[in-house]
């Protein structure tokens, strides 16, 4: 099994640079202005046409309207809408037949009767899932969607059966990303703030050592 890579909040081109270099599967770029990790879509195009190819290009939105996804889209050709906000199931069907690009929905959870809501929920609408660490209540301080450093209990995951491909996110790091993927058998990972030397900064070496232990989990599991 390949596990797919995504490393997400990248903002400058070192770290955009590292992460292709890398091997990542996926970059994510994050348009969600309270984040600081936000990107503006002229910003996030030019750092994507500094690479033709490689890995795919994922725009992560929070409760996004319309105007603001096909802005965006005109701006930075994306293969992939992360939402991660509170959309409901048919505004993701929405999204997705309204721009004709696939879509990712992440959730936050904690349970596994969490899993298997979000899953009853979003496993036929969404081409793929993220299962992220659940927020911090409204109203904390520096509390966002995701990118939290947060960790939740990963063997909730286990033996749960998803009908779209998926990622696991939630506080992962190159020291513990290998033990994530053998948890659970994750198909695929997510970091942000696992690969930053500063809240919003990538580290170039923290993201090369965070693909190589991922792919690393990957062969040995399939070996």
């Amino acid at each position: 099994m390949s596990v797919t890579v995504k490393i997400c909040g990248l903002t400058d081109a070192p770290g955009f640079d590292a992460a292709v270099a890398a091997g990542a599967d996926m970059v994510g770029f994050v348009f969600y202005p309270p984040s600081p990790r936000a990107i503006t879509a002229d910003a996030a195009a030019a750092l994507s046409a500094r690479h033709a190819g490689g890995p795919l290009r994922v725009g992560l939105f929070v409760d996004a309207d319309d105007d603001t996804l096909a802005a965006t889209l005109a701006a930075v050709p994306l293969n992939l809408l992360q939402l991660h906000g509170a959309e409901p199931p048919d505004r993701v069907a929405a999204i997705r037949r309204r721009f004709g690009v696939p879509v990712m929905k992440a959730v936050g959870v904690a349970t596994r009767a969490e899993v298997a809501r979000a899953i009853a929920d979003y496993g036929a609408v969404a081409d793929r899932m993220l299962f992220d660490a659940k927020p911090p209540p409204a109203g904390t301080p520096g509390a966002l969607p995701g990118g939290n450093a947060a960790v939740f209990d990963w063997s909730v995951m286990h033996g749960m059966s998803v009908p779209v491909p998926w990622l696991l996110a939630g506080g992962l790091t190159p020291d513990n990303v290998a033990r994530a993927i053998a948890t659970v058998s994750a198909p695929g990972v997510d970091v942000s703030s696992g690969v930053e030397r500063a809240r919003g900064v990538k580290d170039p070496a923290l993201i090369r050592a965070f693909v190589a232990a991922a792919k690393a989990a990957s062969r040995e599991g399939s070996a």
